[in-house]
């Protein structure tokens, strides 16, 4: 997603004053030849505020507030629900956490503490979407953004969702505008207002029904996925051989 030049170069005099583009670029790791190229094409990459905004040691979510598209990021800021947070636990540490608890009971011990994978997770996406509801959340979202379901689905399978996209799923769900972002990979949970070790305090007092559940849930996606994959595969070695 982008901003119009225009208003990425207000901004950016706004808050860095004289510096020039290349000592902006330098101190943001970003190419030179890149930004030139977004300001020749007229759009600049939210990507590339976020990494100045960094730089500056300046909220990124108050600096994409700046810009129209984005202009009630930052009030729309909330805490993660805990289903939100449940979701950006992966299947790993979900059933780690299962059989610590398991093993404990078993020798009459504490459970192990899980040490959680960051975030994003393999399926985050996937699993914050079905976490926020509703259920025609996808297809809402599609419509909202212009796009055709089926590019919006093409992205939830590589794990990914463009920041206007992430936005307009959180808006649509009711929970805070920022939280699709972190589960996208371009926010860091703090950046995006989450209390620290949020998910595990969650997990740590979460019935282990509740996970078992959730535990199921996941392991009946997997395996939906598992066998998509292994019916491409077949497909793919098929046309291998007729064609060898």
């Amino acid at each position: 997603m982008t901003v119009p030049s225009k208003n990425f170069q207000q901004w950016l005099n706004s808050v860095a004053g004289a510096a020039s583009h290349s000592a902006v670029c330098r101190a943001a790791g970003i190419k030179r030849s890149t930004l030139a190229q977004q300001l020749v094409r007229g759009r600049v990459s939210v990507g590339t505020v976020a990494a100045v905004s960094r730089s500056l040691h300046l909220p990124v979510v108050q600096s994409l507030s700046a810009f129209e598209k984005y202009r009630d990021l930052a009030a729309g800021v909330l805490p993660p629900t805990d289903a939100e947070l449940l979701s950006q636990v992966s299947d790993t540490d979900l059933l780690q956490e299962i059989l610590n608890r398991s093993a404990a009971a078993d020798n009459g011990t504490a459970a192990r503490e899980v040490s959680l994978a960051p975030i994003p997770h393999r399926v985050s996406v996937r699993t914050w979407l079905d976490a926020v509801g509703p259920a025609d959340l996808r297809q809402r979202a599609a419509r909202a953004a212009g796009i055709a379901p089926q590019n919006l689905s093409a992205q939830v399978t590589a794990n990914r969702l463009a920041p206007e996209l992430a936005i307009h799923c959180a808006r649509i769900a009711g929970v805070g505008l920022a939280n699709g972002l972190v589960v996208t990979g371009f926010l860091s949970s703090d950046e995006a207002g989450w209390m620290p070790h949020a998910r595990e305090e969650l997990l740590r007092r979460t019935p282990s029904s509740t996970l078992l559940a959730l535990s199921a849930e996941r392991m009946e996606a997997l395996g939906k996925t598992m066998k998509r994959l292994e019916a491409d595969a077949e497909a793919d070695q098929s046309v291998w051989e007729n064609l060898g």
